[in-house]
């Protein structure tokens, strides 16, 4: 069991890497949960971390993280860095003792996500990783509907997840998305992460696995086109596709059962649909202004002891092992 963080103050957060992620999509929730304050940022460019930090109205602003991390008046600290940093600064954030989130994915490799998870695990310290689709409401409610037996016993899940190529990957511009040395995967390390992380959620981990890949387009060195096959632990199977150069983008998930279907998308905002003996159900669950909103609410509770957080490190190293085995590497 993680060690909690109870106190009758606020809990105060550090980022470490202030860039466009931060800007809607989770630094206000930080700022928004009752209980957290955000009281300091840092990027390596000072200019866009003052920038930053005058925006959001947060007081402390650093160049060098070890002097965020260090701060005696932060108790926490997110990592929205990319990929390949993220065992570099939380390893840091472990040796100081602090709880910590870590964007996904939790590492580039399983390797580096054990010894991070183990870093914590040693220390008894919480650790986070923003897979944040496990606590939208959304999805929450795809697996009420499972754990309800709307469906009967679930057989199944695809996903096919496709989009049209970038204007950045046509003209050569560098993006980490898509190196090799950041995200061996590409966009599937950073997209498809997500699916597969939620779908252990739902139906629990994923046991057998294995996936092929390839690099269809050459306009960069990460792959861009990538297969998998799995069974998950019940003896449910799925199956997944994600291609990075299609004409059309399209995002859908079936999980079928033997007494019905749903159906939804990962990435776009359309209804959930639930088909059984009763009919068809559609629901439109709308997501929040800074999607990782009750995702940050999650950890408050989980620092307070209240509840167990639904991505800690040991769900999202498993994510990061699954994600390895369909990669091949």
């Amino acid at each position: 069991m993680d060690a909690t963080l109870v106190t009758s103050n606020n809990i105060r957060w550090g980022i470490i890497g202030c860039g466009n992620v931060t800007e809607v999509k989770s630094g206000p929730a930080y700022q928004k949960v009752v209980g957290f304050e955000l009281i300091a940022v840092m990027r390596r460019d000072a200019e866009k971390c003052a920038d930053y930090a005058k925006r959001h109205d947060i007081q402390k602003q650093y160049s060098n993280a070890d002097d965020l991390i260090n701060d005696p008046d932060i108790d926490a600290v997110y990592i929205a860095t990319p990929p390949d940093s993220h065992a570099y600064y939380g390893l840091k954030v472990a040796a100081a003792g602090k709880p910590c989130c870590i964007e996904k994915p939790m590492a580039p490799t399983y390797e580096e996500s054990l010894v991070l998870y183990n870093a914590f695990e040693a220390k008894n310290i919480p650790l986070f990783v923003a897979y944040y689709r496990r606590s939208l409401p959304r999805f929450t409610q795809v697996k009420r509907w499972i754990d309800e037996n709307e469906i009967g016993t679930v057989r199944h899940i695809s996903w096919h997840l496709s989009k049209s190529t970038s204007p950045v990957d046509l003209s050569g511009e560098y993006n980490w998305r898509t190196d090799a040395k950041v995200a061996k995967g590409g966009y599937f390390d950073d997209l498809a992460s997500h699916g597969i992380d939620l779908f252990e959620y739902i139906l629990g981990d994923i046991v057998k696995v294995s996936g092929f890949n390839t690099n269809q387009q050459g306009l960069y060195s990460a792959k861009d086109a990538i297969v998998a096959s799995w069974i998950h632990e019940s003896g449910i199977t799925g199956t997944g596709s994600w291609n990075f150069g299609c004409a059309a983008r399209e995002d859908i998930v079936h999980i079928v059962g033997s007494k019905g279907k749903i159906e939804f998308a990962i990435f776009e905002e359309h209804p959930i649909l639930l088909t059984n003996e009763k009919g068809t159900t559609e629901h439109f669950i709308n997501h929040p202004e800074n999607v990782q909103f009750y995702h940050v609410q999650n950890m408050r509770e989980h620092l307070l002891g209240n509840a167990i957080h639904p991505s800690t490190g040991k769900s999202a190293l498993h994510t990061s092992w699954v994600l390895e085995k369909i990669l091949g590497l």
